[in-house]
């Protein structure tokens, strides 16, 4: 097959248009995407900083937002969790730890973040539930060291479920 000098021209002409106009298209559909990861950072960062210091009603207002904007963000709904618990809200608690759990199942890995769980669970009266995470907790050998008094939180915890 020949094809004449002028096709051959031609055909170079598309596809370094395609070209040109495929990195133009990646080029503002990035931007797009950093403005929006930006915003969210700042957001998230709003909130961590409002629940450090223990302002939770004001936190858990951005968090609302921010839950929407990442609803499977392993970070955003452990924070969510930890504003919700804080606010007396906690059966929604935990639903955000649940859903933690859920995002990233290693984090039953994780001696205080299963500790918080199970607590969550406790207050928000869902004790089946409670007593699986706890007894759990009381199985594993990973108590951290930061916090000696683990064991005996689960054993306070799983004895007040015991008591209802």
């Amino acid at each position: 097959m020949n094809l004449k000098e002028s096709t051959r021209k031609y055909i170079l002409l598309g596809a370094l248009l395609f070209i040109i106009v495929g990195l133009v298209s990646a080029k503002v559909l990035a931007k797009g995407q950093d403005t929006q990861f930006t915003t969210e950072d700042i957001l998230y960062q709003q909130v961590a900083q409002l629940y450090n210091e223990g302002n939770y009603t004001e936190a858990s207002l951005f968090m609302n937002e921010l839950l929407l904007a990442q609803p499977k963000s392993e970070a955003v709904n452990y924070l969510g969790g930890l504003i919700a618990a804080n606010t007396e809200e906690y059966e929604q608690a935990a639903i955000l730890f649940q859903k933690t759990l859920d995002i990233n199942p290693y984090k039953v890995e994780d001696a205080m973040f299963m500790l918080q769980f199970g607590e969550v669970l406790v207050l928000a009266e869902r004790n089946e539930d409670a007593r699986i995470v706890l007894v759990h907790c009381q199985e594993s050998a990973w108590a951290p060291e930061s916090f000696p008094e683990y064991q005996n939180s689960v054993a306070d915890l799983l004895a007040q479920i015991e008591t209802i």
